[in-house]
């Protein structure tokens, strides 16, 4: 007899975790897939085969990383849903995540679809009413299998043909976790994340700095946003030079490492040299300077590495810096940039 198949969304969350496993335990084969975006994730696709097995390894969890950024940068712009506190438009990714979800399953000859929703527990996207806007836009009627608030729900069709048992599933609802910690503990999970929004999108400060750029505070290019652009925008300090360019310098070693990494043809990038201090990119420099603003831009955004340098009887000094464009190399001193241009050039 052929074995069922189910997709679950796994988060990596409690929820997620023991909703593939309460269908698992029923024979069925669950192929959990972890959507991963520049903003939440991201990460696990440079580790993609550590991350697997310890998924295996803790929760007995065959999991697959599906990258949803192109569509997700999209999604950004004009969620039909709106956004939530902050720049977080959850009702519209989890439609983007069900929709992806329903495409995939031909590939893996998916029965239906698993979420670890309870009903109530969030305030925007688990209400009774946005679960079925979500099934609905997502185009998953009778297909989406919520097991933990089932039992409060209308049996979907896997119930309703026998492919899973409906009296093995649960009735969660609410903002509680003491449900959920028991049945972790009587399916022998103890290795389980805390309860926590890990999407950078629900952050004050990170959400403010994405919304800004799609408004097109950073450049005027913000139609053409990439991964690349993304990733700038969560590292480092901040600054748009004479309202039109964008650059962003490291706070320390490691930052320092990730912007040189994101450097591209037409970037221009400055490296202190002889004396410690920070890295900084400036995004699209060849592009978007004219010859004769060049040696302005230059000395901006020198100025301003060379002010966040290390520290000479409590005040930054002259320092060498290294600038890097299309054109070449180019090492000279350059003065540290007066306090208030930094306040006024900075963009938070």
């Amino acid at each position: 007899m052929k074995q069922t198949v189910a997709l679950g969304l796994f988060s990596g969350g409690l929820d997620s975790i023991l909703a593939c496993r309460v269908i698992a335990a029923q024979g069925i084969k669950v192929v959990a897939l972890k959507f991963v975006t520049p903003f939440f994730d991201y990460d696990l696709l440079a580790k993609k085969d550590e991350y697997t097995a310890e998924v295996e390894r803790k929760y007995g969890l065959n999991v697959e990383l599906v990258n949803l950024s192109e569509g997700y940068l999209d999604l950004l712009r004009n969620p039909a849903h709106g956004f939530g506190k902050n720049f977080n438009p959850c009702i519209d990714c989890k439609i983007l995540m069900l929709t992806r979800a329903r495409e995939l399953m031909a590939r893996y000859n998916a029965s239906f679809l698993v979420t670890g929703e309870v009903v109530g527990q969030r305030p925007m996207s688990q209400r009774r009413d946005t679960l079925r806007v979500i099934e609905r836009d997502a185009g998953c009627a009778g297909i989406l299998l919520r097991p933990l608030s089932a039992k409060l729900l209308a049996p979907t069709r896997a119930e309703q043909e026998g492919l899973v048992d409906r009296e093995q599933l649960y009735g969660f609802s609410g903002r509680g976790r003491k449900p959920q910690m028991a049945l972790a503990k009587a399916l022998g999970i103890k290795d389980y994340p805390n309860a926590a929004g890990g999407c950078m999108l629900t952050d004050g400060n990170l959400g403010g700095r994405i919304e800004k750029y799609y408004a097109g505070a950073y450049t005027p290019d913000s139609q053409d946003i990439s991964v690349d652009d993304v990733n700038l925008l969560l590292v480092g300090r901040q600054f748009l030079l004479f309202d039109k360019f964008w650059l962003v310098v490291g706070r320390d070693e490691k930052e320092n490492d990730r912007i040189a990494s994101y450097w591209r043809p037409g970037d221009w990038l400055f490296e202190m040299t002889t004396h410690p201090g920070p890295t900084a990119l400036l995004r699209l420099g060849d592009a978007q300077i004219e010859g004769h603003r060049k040696e302005e831009v230059v000395n901006a955004a020198a100025g301003i590495v060379v002010s966040y340098s290390k520290k000479v009887n409590g005040e930054a000094i002259p320092a060498e810096v290294t600038v890097t464009t299309g054109r070449g190399r180019v090492s000279q001193m350059y003065k540290p940039l007066a306090g208030s241009k930094l306040q006024l050039w900075r963009m938070e």
